[in-house]
């Protein structure tokens, strides 16, 4: 797994250094505080919305992939049920050979949080979309006051509200496939998952992310991860699609 990561990130690098000439990559952002030789600077205030809420558009990601390969990769215990436990250690065994986006499936709420390619944050009243550049595909978080649905149609992202506790975004999602896996090394979940996930801007160019996973069918208690983003100043998302998926065939597995 590790190796796949070094050569995906570094995939990723070529494509960002090809294609910087035609992509908005070096564009000043006039709304980015900057030092006196004109850098941005990450450490200023935190921006805030007219309202008085926290601003969180940007673009951003993960400073590295250890929480995408795996999310217990900070040293949180993970009290898997049996069955779980069972089919985590065959994925790993078998070097995530059936990982979903190895088929060119999107990703989901957790391993894109981890994810070290940028996503951008949209942020509108009632509603934060993120569009991530990996696998051309959005999120949608309500922020209207609206419930979560009670008998939900699986879906890939689930379904996601939001509400303000003082300059932290609490976020509820339900309802998230079963196709889906938590992180690329496998950890599964059920129909059941309830993620909370904790957003908090620390100033302009970092914010601190905490996922908690319940999931009583699957793990043994709620438990919890935390994680940091980082702001990507002066630039944009690049076109980024898995078109023609020929590598199932080819991947490795035991």
């Amino acid at each position: 797994m590790r190796v796949f990561h070094g050569l995906l990130i570094g995939f990723c690098l070529v494509v960002f250094s090809v294609t910087a000439s035609a992509q908005w990559i070096d564009y000043p952002d006039p709304r980015i505080p900057r030092t006196a030789e004109g850098k941005p600077n990450l450490k200023a205030p935190a921006p805030k919305l007219p309202d008085g809420t926290p601003d969180f558009s940007g673009i951003w990601r993960a400073p590295d992939g250890r929480f995408l390969e795996n999310l217990g990769a900070g040293g949180t215990e993970i009290p898997m049920q049996p069955w779980a436990e069972q089919l985590y250690k065959q994925r790993v065994a078998n070097n995530a050979k059936d990982r979903p986006g190895g088929r060119c499936l999107p990703h989901s709420v957790t391993d894109f949080d981890g994810h070290f390619t940028p996503r951008k944050i949209i942020q509108v009243p009632g509603l934060i979309a993120i569009l991530f550049e990996s696998y051309h595909s959005y999120r949608q978080i309500f922020t209207d006051g609206r419930p979560l649905p009670k008998d939900p149609e699986p879906a890939w992202y689930g379904y996601s509200t939001a509400k303000w506790d003082k300059d932290t975004l609490v976020v509820d999602t339900i309802g998230i496939n079963e196709a889906t896996w938590l992180d690329d090394n496998g950890h599964p979940h059920s129909d059941a998952l309830h993620i909370t996930e904790r957003f908090r801007r620390v100033d302009f160019g970092h914010m601190d992310v905490q996922i908690t996973i319940d999931d009583p069918k699957a793990y043994k208690k709620p438990w919890t991860v935390r994680l940091g983003w980082e702001l990507m100043p002066d630039t944009d998302l690049l076109d980024w699609v898995c078109e023609n998926e020929k590598d199932t065939a080819h991947i490795s597995g035991k």
